[in-house]
């Protein structure tokens, strides 16, 4: 079996662009990954491509770990980043080919399922709802939140479909429109100083509030803060945030040291690492027991780097969530970790989404009383449909 061809295929999703690799091999096995331009990886098709042309044409893809271990020493000189998206890329792709050509679902070759049910939480709830107030019903079915009473009854949503939990991002109910605070992200007023205030402090308890006033006691609450304050900031807030019962506030960072002062300083529970990449990164934080909870991006570090970093984070009795804010290709390849990892804390999932979402692959995935039931087909379990993403391409 020999590597012959790479394509890059992507397809409108409202808001965003669904990106796709294609490994296509001599005997017709197909490998597929899903992996997002955007946030900062504007240019990753390119290097995909450029990896591709360079290391990948003619070889067996079989000895994935043979083949991502030379990346990694191709691009040692500029690790992490870019490069180690498109390693991540190349690698679940790889993967999807060699589970295929075994007959088995990927989670097979990572030792097979601890579990056969994913408990969710539905992720950028409310987010989306907010931002995208004027096109949501348009793309999703849904009604804009405009008020914190639409929050209440998006939390009654949560609950009556089953789903044990929700995570939002801050939102601001103070100007013309609702808008989502953060700074850190898209440079937006607060930046670069990413102070924090008594407004934005109360804007985010009332909101998580009105959401556990809809989705009642039991449902877990996650608040996802990006890169928006600094230390004195987060501490500042999860105070606040005490008495809500979190079952975590999500912080990025960079500093180890910094986010295990904020875990020491406030009792709730904190989750990170989303951004970060490799075992090498992971270490610190877990050394300086920074987190109650470490989140991986799947598509970013490959699925086997991520194996790695899931079973070191299992030594230091730390559990692990994917960072899955993606497409359903997306969402299969994160469950297959989760089915996996001994050490895992619950699996997150864009509900609100386009309403064209089941029809860019073959078999999506099938949710049941808010849990994601573990594919059974070989290697993901699906694969993108081709002649639906084609005919509708991107419109930015």
């Amino acid at each position: 079996m020999k590597i012959v061809k790479v394509e890059d295929l992507h397809c409108d999703a409202g808001w965003r662009v669904n990106s796709f690799l294609k490994i296509i091999t001599d005997d017709g096995v197909v490998g597929w990954a899903e992996y997002m331009e955007g946030y900062g990886a504007q240019g990753l098709t390119g290097v995909i491509h450029k990896l591709a042309e360079r290391f990948l044409i003619g070889q067996d893809p079989r000895p994935v770990e043979r083949i991502s271990a030379f990346l990694y020493a191709a691009t040692r000189q500029a690790p992490g980043g870019i490069n180690q998206q498109a390693i991540g890329a190349i690698e679940n792709a790889l993967v999807d080919i060699k589970a295929k050509a075994l007959g088995v679902p990927v989670y097979e070759m990572l030792g097979g399922p601890v579990r056969d049910r994913l408990q969710l939480y539905w992720s950028h709830c409310g987010t989306y709802r907010a931002r995208y107030a004027e096109r949501i019903k348009e793309w999703t079915g849904a009604d804009p939140v405009r008020s914190l009473r639409d929050l209440v009854q998006l939390g009654e949503e949560v609950a009556r479909r089953g789903f044990k939990g929700l995570k939002t991002n801050v939102i601001r109910f103070d100007g013309e429109r609702p808008y989502i605070h953060g700074p850190g992200t898209n440079a937006a007023p607060g930046y670069p100083e990413l102070n924090i205030d008594s407004r934005i402090v109360e804007a985010a308890v009332q909101q998580l509030e009105a959401l556990r006033q809809g989705a009642g006691p039991h449902i877990g609450l996650h608040l996802d803060t990006n890169f928006n304050y600094k230390t004195d900031g987060y501490i500042r807030l999860a105070r606040a945030l005490e008495p809500l019962d979190l079952t975590w506030l999500e912080i990025d960072t960079y500093d180890p040291t910094a986010l295990a002062l904020i875990r020491r300083s406030a009792r709730v529970p904190i989750a990170s690492c989303e951004s970060l990449y490799g075992r090498r990164q992971y270490r610190p934080f877990f050394e300086h027991q920074a987190v109650d909870a470490a989140i991986i991006d799947v598509a970013w570090n490959g699925i086997l780097e991520s194996a790695k970093i899931a079973a070191m984070a299992d030594a230091f009795e730390v559990n692990v969530a994917p960072h899955n804010f993606n497409g359903h290709l997306g969402s299969l390849i994160s469950a297959h970790l989760c089915a996996a990892v001994p050490n895992f804390r619950i699996m997150e999932i864009d509900i609100d989404d386009i309403l064209w979402k089941d029809a860019i692959v073959t078999a999506p995935p099938v949710i049941e009383d808010g849990d994601l039931l573990i594919p059974t087909g070989p290697g993901w379990g699906a694969d993108v449909n081709e002649d639906f993403v084609r005919t509708h391409p991107p419109r930015r």
